[in-house]
């Protein structure tokens, strides 16, 4: 029985042809699998099943997925990361030998920082970073979920030596809009999204200038979210993603004040938002 698979052409060029080739004929691919999105079994025989390359600096690993919970796609992770990822494959999947293969000697594209990077350059003299503060936030009454995006400090254009912080002005220049009225859901961002896998929050992604997408914002170590902001990301199929200058909301240790400083920096005019769709659960 033929399987159900699906390479995605950034996995097929990692991996080389004659290897895409081979999990598309049956002989490297598993019968069975534990989903590294929402980690409940699979069938590569009865339901689409997606291919997910994880890779560090020196070595990568391939993972399985339900196609309904994330497309096939390379995800760039760090060693240590991807030391945890072979362990609970390895668990998960022990009828399937040699998922660890070498990564390419060239340099990984997109590979990870040690801090999440910002957009941009940032203004000569900080070293900014983007904070990220995840929470349901209610449009009308019901709950989206949510990432509040501010970095730690003013993020210029590339080049730039004023100091002037432009995070918002980028922000808009890639569609994403001013917020006026925070029960109101902003519009879908084509070609941005936001990638779960694993159950944690892994990324932001954007679209790169070559097709596909490219990492905007990469967690160092994956987010852990609560069960109700995976619920609610997951029914409607996308994350609200805010971001804010620097200093304007802060880190906040409730729901309900987090929605209280959103208010404030609607109120000031310093919010831009856009809806973003969900790459896995």
């Amino acid at each position: 029985m033929p399987r159900m698979l699906d390479v995605s052409d950034e996995v097929r060029s990692e991996i080389g042809d004659d290897e895409a080739d081979r999990l598309l004929g049956g002989d490297r691919a598993p019968d069975s699998y534990e989903c590294t999105s929402c980690r409940t079994p699979g069938d590569t025989h009865v339901e689409p099943t997606s291919t997910v390359l994880f890779v560090g600096n020196e070595t990568a690993v391939l993972a399985f997925a339900h196609a309904r919970c994330i497309p096939s796609q390379v995800v760039p992770v760090s060693e240590e990361q991807l030391a945890g990822a072979v362990r609970s494959i390895s668990q998960a999947q022990t009828g399937a030998p040699g998922l660890a293969i070498p990564a390419p000697t060239a340099p990984v594209p997109n590979a990870p920082v040690p801090t999440a990077p910002a957009p941009t350059a940032p203004a000569p003299g900080h070293a900014a970073i983007l904070g990220i503060t995840c929470g349901l936030v209610l449009h009308g009454k019901v709950g989206h979920a949510s990432l509040v995006v501010e970095p730690t400090g003013p993020v210029g254009r590339p080049g730039s030596t004023s100091g002037e912080d432009e995070f918002l002005d980028l922000l808009q220049d890639a569609g994403f809009q001013a917020v006026t009225d925070l029960d109101e859901t902003p519009e879908q961002l084509p070609g941005w999204s936001v990638l779960v896998a694993m159950g944690k929050l892994h990324a932001i992604l954007q679209p790169a200038a070559a097709g596909g997408s490219t990492g905007w914002w990469q967690a160092h170590q994956p987010l852990q979210v609560t069960d109700a902001w995976r619920m609610a990301a997951s029914q409607l199929s996308e994350v609200t993603m805010y971001a804010v200058p620097a200093g304007m909301v802060g880190r906040q240790p409730r729901e309900d004040l987090l929605r209280q400083a959103l208010e404030r920096a609607v109120a000031l005019g310093q919010v831009v938002a856009a809806s973003l769709p969900l790459a896995g659960t």
